[in-house]
């Protein structure tokens, strides 16, 4: 029965949905036609509000676009007015120049007539003055008997006179003012140099004394038939000297070393009393090594009391062989370290390198210690072996221009040369051989007397003072100078000596007269 109910009810709702859709259509129509025409409606009434509002926006474009152009045309038509009126100066200004040109042409015109005018009567006092000049060089011709050459020649042999003269003059007074400034700045410095640093010399010869207890011992020295004395001479390459002189042997050899070696030897063989060839040689062999030592540990003590370091080891041995070499008398090591101190005082009072310059002193005789074994001079030498060990070449130069072998180009070469001068030319520090000396004096007033216009020459002062008296015929006061000048020149050139020579000109005019 449930389905029963179940069944008569959905067929019911469904037979009450057929009878209600008609119904709810014809409704629904209604409300869409009424919706249909409100839109409808609505759009007329948004149209007509989207006309109205087009024209009114249209209206006020129209008036705005209305007063742009007037706003435009009236800007424009200012900027016109404005480049008239600046057209207008521009050409009142170009009419002006115009103007002003014209007079300028007018008066450039009138200058340049002016000009030839004044050129046409230029040219004709030109012409005037030629004629009055070629009628006075003719009257001054007629006048002086001289052509015009032979007066330019006159004039110019004058002023040729006037010139040297006025040479001669400014040279001395250059001369004498840079020497005045000169030598007191120099002799300051080399007199402060040499108060700071003041040596005692004792000049060294070419032979040495062994003091022996007896003259018995010069037998025994001597051996049997000389074998001893020979077997020393061999080993040592020293002459022995046995004379009558009481309790003394004499050592002679030109190289010190070897002299040393032999002293020393003998004094051991004197000590011991056993003198025999066997034992002269193991007595020379360690008199060989104790110099060796000796030579080093003197390199050392030089090195050290000068200062200078970075030597060598070579360079040291070398610099210490310098004990035993002496050059006219000095010791070659006490003057290689005098140099070295001098350098370096006058190189802290000009204010250039001390280290440097006491390097330079220090090595600038090194060619000394090997001269007696090596050919060649000890310039050469000591530059060679420099260049050997690698020193620098400023230390290289001062060396090779110590003894102006070549020209001192820096203030250290310079400080060496004055150094090693005045070490050298101090009273007793060296012994030259006479004939030498005389030699030297010979040469110096040789080279004066020989030149034109010299009379005489004396050599005064021990050969530091050169006096020259001049023919007063020949040679004129201005003359004179440039005479005292190339003579120093040619002195310095042709002559080698300590210090300096002073070249000294004498001119004298004499007039005798006898009354009767």
């Amino acid at each position: 029965m449930t389905w029963l109910y179940i069944l008569i009810a959905v067929i019911g709702i469904i037979v009450g949905a057929i009878i209600m859709f008609p119904i709810a259509v014809k409704y629904r129509k209604k409300v869409a036609e009424k919706e249909i025409s409100s839109a409808e409606e609505e759009a007329k009434r948004i149209i007509n509000d989207s006309i109205k509002s087009a024209e009114s926006k249209k209206r006020e474009a129209l008036v705005e676009a209305r007063e742009e152009i007037h706003r435009m045309r009236s800007e424009q038509e200012k900027e016109n007015k404005e480049r008239r009126a600046e057209l207008q100066k521009q050409e009142r200004r170009l009419q002006q120049k115009e103007e002003h040109i014209d007079k300028k042409t007018e008066a450039i015109e009138k200058t340049e007539e002016n000009l030839a005018r004044k050129r046409q009567e230029i040219e004709a006092q030109r012409e005037e003055v030629a004629k009055i000049k070629k009628g006075q060089l003719e009257m001054l011709e007629r006048i002086s008997n001289f052509t015009v050459e032979e007066a330019k020649e006159y004039l110019i042999s004058q002023l040729e006179q006037d010139v040297t003269h006025e040479e001669a003059v400014k040279l001395m007074e250059i001369k004498a003012r840079f020497k005045e400034e000169a030598d007191n700045y120099a002799r300051e410095i080399v007199s402060i140099a040499i108060q700071r640093c003041a040596a005692d010399h004792v000049s060294e010869a070419t032979v040495s004394v062994v003091p022996i207890p007896n003259d018995e011992m010069k037998g025994r020295i001597i051996g049997r038939e000389g074998r001893n004395i020979r077997t020393i001479e061999t080993m040592t390459g020293v002459d022995i000297i046995i004379d009558d002189t009481p309790e003394a042997i004499t050592l002679s050899s030109f190289d010190p070393v070897r002299r040393e070696i032999a002293r020393i030897a003998l004094e051991k063989l004197i000590a011991d009393g056993r003198i025999h060839p066997s034992r002269i040689e193991e007595m020379v062999e360690k008199a060989r090594r104790e110099v060796d030592a000796t030579i080093k540990a003197e390199g050392e003590r030089a090195v050290f009391e000068t200062g200078v370091h970075g030597l060598h080891p070579e360079l040291v041995k070398l610099i210490g062989r310098q004990k035993y070499r002496t050059s006219y008398g000095q010791n070659v090591l006490n003057h290689s370290m005098e140099v070295a101190h001098i350098a370096g005082l006058m190189a802290g009072e000009i204010g250039v390198d001390i280290a440097t310059a006491k390097r330079a002193g220090l090595l600038h005789d090194l060619g000394k210690s090997i001269d007696h074994e090596v050919e060649g001079s000890h310039v050469a030498l000591g530059v060679e072996m420099a260049r050997k060990y690698k020193e620098s070449n400023e230390i290289i130069h001062a060396i090779e221009a110590h003894h102006g072998d070549v020209e001192a180009k820096t203030v250290i070469a310079c400080l060496v040369q004055a150094a090693d001068a005045v070490s050298a030319a101090r009273p007793g520090a060296r012994r030259e051989n006479l004939e030498n000396y005389i030699k030297r004096l010979e040469k110096l007033e040789e080279i004066t007397g020989n030149y034109p216009g010299v009379e005489k020459s004396f050599a005064i002062q021990a050969g530091r003072e050169i006096r020259i008296i001049v023919k007063p015929e020949e040679v004129d006061e201005d003359r004179m100078v440039l005479i005292a000048r190339e003579l120093a020149k040619k002195i310095e050139g042709e002559l080698e000596y300590p210090g300096q020579i002073k070249v000294h000109v004498i001119r004298e005019t004499k007039v005798v007269e006898y009354a009767k």
